[in-house]
């Protein structure tokens, strides 16, 4: 057998089992909490005066209640921002109620009236406030108590000033569309004309006669929002027109150079595989190229750009060179260097010192699934390990950047957090001295040793390609190699994703209820997946699903052959893209895996957005087979196992349609199958108070338990 590492062949350990790990522990009893950690660097500001907030109250003489948020003003610390009676709209975006609280003479102000706002900010003269109201983009002006409509054709469904389209906000990553120039006389802002974008209509399950809701979602292939970048003068009440390339092209991201006048905007095709930076006066829109980069496959968006307070370079990352490593060019051109090297890939810019002109950073190394701390110069010539070893390190700097709080775990170690200095040695380089331990979570560790966790262990496995593959397993609790257990492969899978991570969490205690149940869990990042460098994380290119769902098939098969493996009851689950997954499992994978639970699942590529479809599968026009041939709506036949598929009906992200095509062709098949709905859920189906997270954990416990448990397993 060439699978199989030495660490499978060997007793597992077992812990001491005390108490069962159930459902109303993990999510009603919250038996499982992390411990509180009070971690500060002690420079922190004297806590302001406890303000009773029950003494303030609208204009109809109600109390405005306690506020949801706190926006401080840098530049007056005696003016803050009140949000209050906050209502989520997408994953990024809320709207509230605003006031102005003035701490010396104890006055709240209404802001915007009593209509919802949204993107509230201090400018930063602090002078205004801005914030998006009805799609138009508006400034208060504090002093004189007036407002400025920098925009008035704000309508909904049509134009949009200031904030994202649903599109842009999901796969862009943003919600406010509006930067304040650094000295705060200009703000730059985004119109979307999305009068031409597809409607997308979901019912509402919320009286009598129901309702319906309507929102602009772009699908593979749908045309997209105009959109258009205007930069206002402040102080004129002018405003200049950005200036690029117009057409089927995204915009997405807009950032301020140090130059109060400088806008840098971010051009890229439709593709995504070509981007091009363009340096915008902000009193005219003209612009010039700074950067472009193209790439075969595509360039993906982030937030990795800093534009260094010198006022002369400017730092990202980039997989241009196959790995994702930072580089330092200058605004003018003439230098461009390349700081970090190798095949660990940059996963974070922690801080950038300009005085002493360092760029802390985190690798992930020695492993993908680790994390660790490096700080490299500005000419990237001397590199110092401030971390070590396998584990995952993350580190919040102070404003000096004399010191870092570190928080570090492991798969099976709850996470220790501790104050870290920077010393600077002349002969020995750049280290860190621990000065304080915060804590260990020893209240989180005790209850762990009560209910007897098990320890999971890093695994790798071949694929039918040559590549090998990262994972994890969980043994069952009392661990027999003489009896036969049922596996759970857990899987996200999508592009750039990882779920075999070396830290605290990756192993759920969800997973731990059912390694006490007797199953074997077991997470794999098959190809697709970030932190290995380009070629392994875009080899899915045009054809999502495809090497996936084999990298699945292939561990499957592996992990078969083992004698305390009951082959026959083999299961896959996820979420997502995750469900994707799970969906093509028993489908695709029909004979291997013989369960399958797939929670909010895409199942066509052709029923979701477009920015995010066509960044790995291009158009269904331009590659109608990459969309039909993974999908796994055409497979249904295939299914010999079992099938649960659950979703939520007010799925805004992947909606409740994909579910709907699944099941009918599961129908005209004559597949028999089990589906749960939860009216009036989004894609992350969860709630509290109405019970709906613990009924769709125990509805899929109970389901997994009943068609993959065997002899070994308890119910």
């Amino acid at each position: 057998m060439r699978l199989l590492l030495l660490f499978l062949w060997l007793p597992a350990l077992c812990f001491s089992q005390t108490k069962s790990i159930t459902l109303e522990d993990i999510y009603k009893k919250g038996t499982f909490r992390t411990d509180p950690v009070a971690a500060s660097f002690g420079t922190e500001k004297a806590a302001t005066p406890a303000i009773n907030w029950d003494r303030f109250t609208d204009a109809q003489g109600k109390k405005i209640g306690r506020p949801d948020e706190i926006i401080g003003c840098e530049t007056y610390p005696n003016l803050q921002l009140i949000k209050v009676k906050t209502e989520p709209i997408y994953r990024r975006s809320s709207k509230s109620l605003l006031y102005l609280y003035n701490s010396i003479d104890s006055s709240l102000t209404t802001i915007g009236g009593a209509t919802k706002s949204l993107h509230p900010q201090f400018s930063p003269d602090g002078q205004y406030i801005s914030y998006v109201q009805n799609n138009n983009l508006i400034l208060y002006h504090i002093p004189t108590a007036t407002y400025k409509s920098v925009t008035t054709d704000g309508k909904w469904n049509y134009i949009i000033n200031g904030n994202c389209d649903w599109v842009y906000e999901e796969e862009f990553e943003f919600s406010r569309a509006y930067k304040w120039s650094p000295k705060g006389n200009y703000i730059a802002y985004y119109r979307f004309d999305e009068s031409g974008v597809k409607e997308f209509n979901m019912t509402l399950y919320d009286n009598a006669h129901n309702s319906d809701y309507r929102y602009k979602y772009p699908k593979a292939g749908d045309d997209n929002s105009v959109v258009e970048i205007y930069i206002y003068d402040v102080n004129k009440a002018t405003k200049a027109k950005a200036q690029y390339e117009t057409g089927d092209i995204y915009i997405p991201r807009i950032k301020w150079t140090t130059d109060d006048r400088q806008l840098v905007v971010y051009w890229m095709n439709r593709h995504q595989n070509d981007l091009k930076l363009l340096r915008t006066d902000a009193a005219t829109g003209n612009s010039t190229l700074l950067y472009a980069e193209k790439n075969k496959y595509f360039v993906e968006i982030n937030d990795d750009w800093w534009f260094l307070k010198d006022g002369k370079q400017y730092l990202f990352s980039s997989e241009m060179n196959g790995y994702r490593h930072l580089y330092l060019y200058s605004l003018d051109g003439t230098v461009k260097k390349q700081l970090t090297k190798g095949n660990a890939e940059v996963t974070e810019v922690n801080a950038v010192d300009e005085v002493n002109k360092r760029i802390y950073y985190t690798l992930a190394w020695p492993r993908p699934m680790d994390r660790n701390l490096f700080v490299t110069d500005f000419n990237g010539e001397k590199t110092y390990a401030l971390t070590n070893g396998e584990g995952w390190n993350r580190a919040t700097f102070n404003e000096d950047l004399s010191q870092f709080i570190l928080y570090y775990s492991t798969i099976n170690t709850p996470q220790t957090v501790s104050l870290q200095r920077i010393v600077a040695d002349k002969k020995k380089g750049i280290s860190a001295a621990q000065e304080k331990l915060f804590g260990e979570s020893p209240k989180l560790k005790a209850t762990m040793r009560e209910f007897g966790f098990g320890d999971a262990a890093f695994i790798r496995l071949p694929n039918s390609k040559g590549d090998t593959l990262n994972g994890w397993m969980l043994k069952p609790a009392g661990f027999d190699p003489a009896k036969k257990y049922p596996v759970l492969f857990c899987n996200y899978g999508g592009p750039g994703s990882q779920q075999v991570a070396n830290r605290f969490g990756t192993v759920s205690t969800w997973h731990q209820l059912l390694a006490q149940k007797g199953f074997i869990v077991v997470s794999v990042d098959n190809t697709g997946t970030g932190f290995r460098g380009e070629e392994f994380k875009k080899k899915t290119y045009l054809q999502l699903g495809k090497f996936e769902i084999e990298d699945q098939i292939d561990a499957a098969k592996e992990l078969g052959k083992l004698p305390w493996v009951d082959k026959e009851k083999i299961g896959h689950w996820g979420w997502s893209y995750g469900g994707f997954m799970s969906s093509l499992a028993i489908t695709k994978g029909a004979g291997v895996f013989s369960a399958a639970v797939a929670v909010a699942p895409v199942t066509s590529w052709r029923y979701y957005d477009n920015i995010y479809t066509e960044r790995y599968m291009r158009t269904p026009k331009e590659n109608p087979t990459g969309y039909d041939d993974n999908s796994p709506i055409n497979h249904t036949e295939k299914i010999k196992g079992k099938y649960l598929i659950i979703h939520g009906t007010a799925d805004d992200n992947v909606h409740f349609q994909n579910a709907t095509q699944m099941i009918t062709a599961l129908v005209k098949n004559n597949v028999d199958f089990e589906s749960a709905y939860y009216p009036n859920k989004n894609h992350g189906i969860s709630g509290m108070a109405d019970n709906t997270t613990f009924h769709l954990w125990s509805k899929k416990t109970n389901w997994i338990l009943k068609v993959l448990g065997n002899e070994n397993t308890l119910r």
